[in-house]
């Protein structure tokens, strides 16, 4: 583990560590001191993980870094002078001393320990026969020996790696990938060796083990239910409820009737339309008749309506509703953008439009609202609560759950519990929740458990409206002569509806869809409850007290029961499992995750730069214009996360309508970065002059319209460099394969030093046998800073040393097809089929099946064992009865046959030093599997994506399955929101469609062996169907309307890019009990894998291709490593008093993520430690002060604590963090 002479200790993140490629120039660390030797082996964790206890010095030559054995020490000991390199002859003679130094102890070691056995006078005594103690020692030195010059072995390689690379480095010739004798591609020894220390502390969280269990634990709860949906009588899902007359005599009974009405930003109509057709009528009516009777109540959630509105009205109108949120009358509740969808949304967009909704409350109405409400979302992620609590509400309220948790939970009185996350240890997640018990949130299904009755008080259905109820009864208006007799009918169901809660207090919503648009209904319904309620209250025998309330009424200081675990996924009635949701119109929902990257990268872009521009008193010629284009894109990813919109349950029209403005907002974001990068890349910032109609930087790629996929940017090249700035929008450096389209194959790329840096020459495809003329795809193998800006340059050059040609075979498997081919790019043309075969990197070997072209196998390096992991495609049909899959429902016609194209695929293998791929194309799904050459993260995982187009598909849905030899039984895992994981379990007894679940991250199977993590850059539904199993439904095209009010198939599908990464993972140390147990976490590598799929760097060339631009310098903005368990979620500049201009202040939002450390972490490639949840702010920006830093609740609603001066800060694992902080 640790080289001799070197002990270790625990990694601190290093204080300007070198980013970026090595100049050669950089100054020398100071020596360190020596430490002694302790007894016993280097301690380590079973993970793999090194944990250093001092700097490493060099026994031979004394105290000190070991110059120049960075390349071999590092990954034995972090501390061995990463950022010391001396260049050319004095470096490679270091390295050589002590090489020959280190040796010369190996050997002189094994002279003394042979010596020793040979003088041992014990020996001679005994003539020849050992005493077994004598055996045994001898065989401990033996071993010790052994041991020993397999250290010296391995070290000396090291050395001998190092000074091939340090010898070509001082001869100032590139290290470039070379071809090994069995004709694979070697890349150069990584010149920044990798380490990757994990303190034991932070390894104990995953563990768990601390706190008590819940009380309701949701995976138990589906075990323990039989789902046998019996007629329950009056309320069909539920039982019959009886009461004894004389129970409320000692504590009478408070009924709260809560009128609201739920507006969907976008459904049916658009979400304008809606707002004039509707919306903008319930709001001017609530200003009116609330004012009428300060009795009346009223709630409201959607702030993205609610702020239009409010831009419309008179300041007259805005202060009448001040009062009215003022006395109590007027609540806002959970106070988001939107009420998001909590199965494919993401955690940064959830609290994106959280904290949009919020600010906009407190800057213009001054609220903070108490209470969540939740009354239409498919079903409840456990991330909810989290981010409600965290947001400092009290409360909330959520109404479609699976029918059969509902009765259960009602069965036991348990519909009002205390929410908590699975991994808290000390109850600080709890909050309170109220389940609605029945079918809908509408009147017919609130009042109580009998429809027929609760219809009758629906004052909007009075005989003579639009709408009557399906129950034949109509409501009768209430009158001094029928009050009573109409009272007692609607208190008998308030009564039942009570039993099934443990307390007194009972909440009832009063409203439905839009209701309440216009004054009739106001007073229908105001007017005829006021009767009601009047009556009620004036009679003490009774025992019933009734208003109008507000939402969290309920909040009482009962024993609630602790539950844990979420409510995915949702049945409403029989076995219609909303899963279908999860997939429907992934084009969009992939649509969704680019923006967010656009947006996070934009915001922090954007922080950094004005940040600068200001310190340098520049910002008056900086565009803080662009921040009016932030706020429209958070608007906008905001309102896409409503749970109409990312589901893809819209009419046709609104998807469109969404289409249209999240393109417009990422065509904005890309604006953002640009003109960031443009003042923060530029040597000279005086040169800066920021004009709108040239663009210093071009953008990455263009969608021509909102339902086109990108079209890369092709770099034209001449005599002159054409140079490109990289933005990384990781908080960790990476090193990444850069791609770049090019309009020559005569291309070298240098960094901004003039170094040529490695990279591959490729063909552009256009389909699966025609490359695209003159167009070229060089790849760039680039570290790249954290989030930071890299600066390359492109050459037009017929010496193109350093650019090495990909080959391409292609298999036509029989089909009688044109080639068209490029001379640059050599391709070898195959009519028949393909034996199976493998490509491989340092880190894993893939095998695929030559006739389907189709992943096969994986294996990782130095194992034995090849893992069974192979694709194929299935599709799954749809019911011939009356009830089919649309939108919301899958309700497939049994198991999933095989994909059978008409076809055989033509498959396309590519090879070369950076990366080598297969390409399969189909008739309806083009797929590519990707290994990177490449140290660290990129190389440790399979890239796979997917082309799917079915539309000429007729009620089928397009599956991807990997199957594998992991025992993983009925257990699997996803994440939900990309926040956490949630263990699943196979329920036989169930109906296949109730087995999928949403995967907007990842999901993983595992037996005590292996793990098999599928990442994904877009929500889809997933499942494990037998063990061993993952599939991930990729489209549904389906052309009819599942009864669920849409009145639409889903017939518009797209040309849709789904993207994975396929990680498989060793587990060095499971254990079944920690198996069993509710709760899981991702590797440090799973994170991080996940991150670089989410968050890919941005190229853009610089615009100008002459006169040459002024000089341009990389940009790092971190001075120090990030804990690699850290995740910057958002550095977001809060808005000024005019709110299209920034304030002086901004939002940093961390979130410091929980993991598992059994799996094994060899070689992991990124450079980062962790440190128990501590972190320094103060020295996090380079060049940039930290003015002032207010800990915050999560949407920066309530200031945490006081302002302290101290910058150092500590988050739990799991824990996200808000502070409000100025940068300067």
């Amino acid at each position: 583990m640790g080289a001799p002479g070197c002990t270790a200790r625990p990694q601190v993140p290093q204080q300007g560590s070198a980013q970026g490629e090595s100049t050669g120039q950089e100054a020398l660390s100071p020596p360190v001191p020596s430490c002694p030797v302790p007894p016993g082996p280097v301690p380590s964790h079973p993970s793999g993980a090194l944990f250093c206890t001092c700097p490493c010095t060099c026994p031979v030559l004394g105290p000190g870094p070991v110059a120049g054995l960075a390349g071999a020490l590092e990954p034995l000991c972090p501390d061995a002078g990463l950022s010391l390199w001396l260049s050319g002859m004095k470096l490679k003679k270091q390295v050589t001393v002590c090489g020959a130094a280190i040796f010369c102890v190996a050997v002189f070691s094994l002279y003394l320990m042979l010596d020793r056995v040979q003088h041992d006078p014990t020996r001679h005594q005994s003539g020849g026969n050992f005493p077994r103690s004598q055996i045994s020692v001898l065989q401990n030195r033996i071993e010790q020996l052994e041991q020993l010059l397999e250290e010296n072995h391995e070290i000396i390689s090291h050395i001998k790696d190092s000074v091939l690379e340090l010898t070509a480095h001082a001869e100032g010739q590139p290290v470039l990938p070379h071809h090994s004798p069995n004709g694979s591609w070697v890349l150069p020894p990584e010149s920044r060796p990798s380490f990757l220390s994990v303190s034991p502390q932070d390894c104990q969280f995953a563990l768990g083990g601390k706190g008590q269990s819940p009380d309701l634990q949701m995976l138990a709860v589906y075990s323990l239910l039989p789902f046998d949906n019996q007629d329950g009588g009056v309320w069909k899902q539920g039982f019959d409820i009886t009461y004894e007359p004389n129970e409320w005599d000692t504590e009478p009974l408070q009924v709260f009737v809560v009128p609201h009405s739920h507006n969907d930003p976008g459904w049916i109509k658009t979400f304008d339309k809606y707002y004039y057709d509707q919306t903008q009528h319930i709001l001017n009516s609530m200003v009116l008749k609330m004012q009428e009777d300060p009795r009346r109540r009223f709630i409201w959630s959607e702030i993205s309506f609610f702020s239009k509105w409010w831009d419309n009205i008179s300041a007259q109108k805005r202060a009448a509703v001040r009062r009215l949120v003022g006395n109590g009358q007027l609540e806002m509740v959970t106070g988001g953008w939107v009420m998001p969808d909590e199965a494919n949304s993401h955690y940064f967009a959830m609290i994106d439009q959280l904290i949009e909704g919020h600010q906009w409350l407190e800057k213009n109405i001054g609220v903070t609202p108490r209470s969540g409400w939740a009354v239409d979302p498919f079903g409840h992620s456990s991330t909810m609560p989290y981010l409600l609590k965290r947001s400092n509400l009290t409360g909330m309220l959520i109404q479609r759950v699976h029918y059969a948790i509902k009765k259960h939970f009602a069965a036991t009185q348990n519909l009002e519990f205390m929410w908590r996350q699975t991994w808290d240890p000390d109850a600080s997640t709890d909050i309170f929740c109220h389940m609605m018990p029945f079918y809908s949130y509408d009147v017919p299904h609130t009042c109580g458990p009998d429809p027929k009755i609760c219809c009758q008080f629906d004052f909007k259905r009075l005989p003579g409206g639009r709408i009557n109820c399906p129950w034949k009864v109509p409501p009768r208006a209430i009158t001094d002569a029928n009050v009573a007799e109409r009272a007692q009918l609607l208190l008998d169901q308030y009564r039942k509806k009570s039993k099934l809660y443990r307390s007194k207090v009972l909440l009832v919503p009063l409203g439905d869809d839009f209701r309440y648009d216009k004054p009739q209904e106001w007073d229908a319904q105001f007017l005829n409850y006021q009767r009601i309620f009047d009556f009620l209250n004036s009679q003490p025998n009774l025992h019933v007290q009734v208003c109008a309330g507000r939402s969290g009424a309920t909040q009482g200081g009962q024993c609630w029961e602790v539950l844990s675990g979420d409510f995915f996924s949702y049945a409403d009635r029989e076995d219609h499992y909303w899963t279908g949701y999860y997939t429907s119109r992934p084009f969009y929902k992939s649509l969704d995750r680019v923006l967010e990257a656009h947006l996070r990268g934009a915001e922090i872009l954007y922080s950094l730069a004005l940040a600068h521009a200001r310190r340098a008193g520049a910002d008056g010629r900086y565009p803080l214009s662009d921040y009016a284009l932030l706020s429209n894109a958070r608007r906008n990813l905001g309102l896409f996360q409503h749970h109409d919109a990312i589901t893809g349950t819209a009419k046709e029209a609104v998807a469109v309508d969404y289409g249209v403005r999240l393109l417009h907002s990422l065509t904005n974001l890309k604006r953002v970065i640009i003109n960031a990068a443009h003042y923060l890349v530029l040597g000279d910032k005086d040169t800066y002059r920021h004009d709108p109609a040239a663009p210093f930087l071009s953008t990455d790629d263009m969608r021509p319209n909102q339902d086109s996929l990108p079209e890369r940017t092709v770099v034209k090249l001449d005599a002159s460099p054409r140079y490109l700035v990289v933005f990384n929008p990781l908080e960790q450096e990476r090193l990444s394969v850069v791609p770049v389209l090019v309009d020559s194959p005569h291309v070298r790329v240098l960094s901004e030093e003039g170094q040529p840096l490695p990279s591959q020459l490729s063909a552009h495809w256009g389909s699966a046998t025609d490359t695209v003329p003159d167009i070229y795809q060089v790849s760039v193998l680039a570290r790249l800073p954290a989030l930071g800006l890299r600066v390359l340059q492109l050459h037009k050059s017929f010496n193109s040393h350093g650019v090495l040609k990909s080959s391409v075979r292609l298999y036509l498997h029989g089909r009688d097809l044109a080639v068209r081919k490029q001379e640059a790019v050599p391709v070898h043309v195959f009519p028949a089929t393909a034996e199976d075969f493998c490509l491989e990197n340092q880190h894993l070997q893939a095998c695929f099946s030559g006739h389907s072209g189709l992943l096969q196998s994986i294996r990782r390096a130095g194992e034995e064992r090849e893992q069974r992991v192979s694709s194929e495609f299935l599709v799954y049909g749809t019911r011939t009865s009356k009830d089919k899959s649309g939108a919301y429902l899958f309700l497939p016609d049994g198991e999933a046959k095989p994909y059978a194209p008409k076809d055989p695929p033509v498959v396309r293998v590519t090879e070369g030093p950076l990366f080598s791929e297969v390409v399969s194309y189909y008739q309806h799904v083009q797929t590519v599997v990707r290994l990177y050459n490449v140290p660290g993260v990129e190389g440790l995982s399979l890239d796979v994506s997917c082309l799917v187009d079915i539309r000429d598909h007729i009620n089928k849905e397009l599956a991807l399955r990997f199957s594998t030899d992991i025992e993983s039984d009925d257990t699997f895992f996803t994440d939900l929101n990309g926040f956490q994981i949630q263990p699943r379990r196979y329920q036989r007894k169930l109906p296949l469609q109730a087995n999928f679940y949403p995967m907007p991250a990842m999901a993983y199977i595992q037996d005590m062996q292996s793990r098999l993590t599928l990442h994904t850059a877009q929500a889809l539904g997933v499942s494990s169907l037998s063990s061993g199993q993952l599939e991930v439904i990729l489209d549904r095209r389906l052309m009819q309307d599942d009864n669920r009010g849409l009145g639409q198939g889903l017939k518009d599908n797209k040309r849709t890019c789904n993207r994975f990464r396929l990680l498989l993972e060793h587990r060095a140390t499971a254990n079944k009990v920690q198996d069993g147990r509710p709760i899981s976490f991702p590797s440090l590598l799973s994170h991080i894998t996940s991150m670089h799929l989410n968050a890919e760097a941005l190229v853009m060339p610089v615009a100008q291709e002459k006169p040459a631009p002024p000089a341009l310098r990389s940009f790092m903005p971190l001075s120090t490593t990030l804990p690699c368990d850290f995740h910057i979620l958002n550095l977001r500049m809060l808005q000024a008093e005019d709110d299209s201009l920034p304030s002086a202040e901004a939002a940093l939002i961390l979130h410091r993520k929980g993991f598992d450390c059994s799996l094994e972490a060899k070689n992991l490639g990124f450079n980062c430690t962790t440190s128990q949840g501590k972190l320094a702010l103060g020295s996090l920006f380079q060049g940039l002060e930290l003015g002032s830093l207010q800990p915050t609740s999560l949407t920066l609603m309530y200031p945490l604590g006081t302002t302290s001066n101290s910058t150092n800060i500590r988050l739990d694992p799991m824990e996200i963090a808000t502070f409000r902080i100025r940068l300067g």
